[in-house]
């Protein structure tokens, strides 16, 4: 069974910036899979935010955060991190990390962005 467990979120003026973790449980290692993090907004469907592969550790954004998002992981601590700098409001939403692949993980309880303007 992996719990995933996300923090970091928060209420900050646009222009600013937060750093997301994501902790993984049980008997995976985020680095053998293909790793994400995803946002879900009100009223809207979860999107892909960004993801990591494996080694080599390719990294991949959508266009809508490309330039101010940046995915990595900690080996050590097995805990996928989200920098993300000059958010916007429409960054606003619940994130969510996981992997890419069937089957998902249980979802964790996300951690919600809210980005005043």
């Amino acid at each position: 069974q992996v719990h995933l467990v996300e923090s970091g979120g928060g209420l900050v003026q646009s222009g600013r910036s937060l750093r997301l973790s994501c902790e993984g449980s049980g008997s995976i290692a985020f680095r053998f899979y293909l790793m994400a993090w995803y946002r879900q907004a009100p009223g809207k469907q979860r999107e892909l935010v960004a993801w990591i592969s494996p080694s080599p550790r390719a990294t991949n954004y959508a266009d809508s955060v490309k330039g101010r998002f940046s995915i990595f992981i900690e080996d050590a601590k097995n805990t996928m991190y989200l920098q993300m700098n000059n958010l916007t409001v429409e960054d606003t939403a619940m994130y969510y990390c996981n992997r890419i692949g069937d089957p998902l993980w249980a979802w964790g309880q996300g951690t919600q962005v809210n980005v005043s303007s």
